[in-house]
């Protein structure tokens, strides 16, 4: 279903699955909410029990312990910094708050513009792919596979799944586009327009309109 905005333009009020774009967002946010939620527990658990998941350089093949406090730290701010905005974003499409959405779509674009920027260096650079693949560690499944393959087979396949990865993405970035541009159409249409002798008219919404005190009776007329 599409919709005319205000604006002359339009915009589809459905997303996948024939949701309304407030219901998708609202399921995008919860989503969102979930896996950082699930994030913060795996990060709170190695603050409270370094060894349990103690990762060294030697089996990381990098310069980095992975359970470094200072890392560990920073990874939950942000997954908190997550929560809160995706927790904004599923309230602003619940209360029709187009303001608490933005947040999210920031993020989403952000998000997007990273991903596309890993994409354009493995065009540029892809040898890369390879160095990537022998600084994994040694356990990861079909590693070996991956080394073994052809260079240029082994970019397509990885151009092909960011592809994917990306519009993907763009689609969900647009359903929450959607339901930023709705609910600022209907808190538009709550504004009546009246027309009297080539003069418009603004009016409040109903739930700001100010009612006029009655007048009361006229005096009574006194005979001289």
């Amino acid at each position: 279903m599409r919709t005319e905005s205000r604006f002359g333009g339009w915009y589809s009020s459905r997303c996948c699955f024939c949701c309304h774009v407030r219901t998708g967002t609202i399921i995008l946010g919860t989503w969102y909410m979930l896996i950082n939620g699930v994030v913060l527990v795996i990060l709170l658990s190695a603050l409270s029990d370094p060894e349990r998941y103690y990762l060294t350089h030697t089996e990381l093949g990098t310069d980095f312990d992975l359970t470094d406090d200072a890392n560990i730290c920073i990874a939950t701010a942000v997954s908190l910094l997550m929560i809160t905005i995706c927790g904004m974003a599923t309230y602003g499409a619940y209360k029709q708050l187009s303001a608490w959405i933005v947040p999210f779509f920031c993020y989403q674009i952000f998000d997007f513009a990273l991903n596309t920027l890993v994409a354009i260096s493995v065009v540029i650079y892809p040898n890369s792919i390879q160095d990537y693949l022998r600084q994994l560690p040694a356990n990861i499944p079909y590693k070996e596979h991956l080394m073994s393959m052809n260079p240029a087979c082994l970019v397509f396949v990885v151009l092909s799944f960011i592809g994917i990865i990306l519009a993907f993405k763009a689609y969900l970035i647009g359903c929450v586009w959607n339901c930023y541009r709705y609910i600022n159409g209907r808190r538009s249409a709550d504004v009546l327009v009246y027309v009297t002798n080539d003069t418009a008219i603004l009016l409040p919404p109903s739930d700001e309109a100010v009612t006029m005190p009655t007048k009361g009776p006229p005096p009574p007329y006194m005979s001289a």
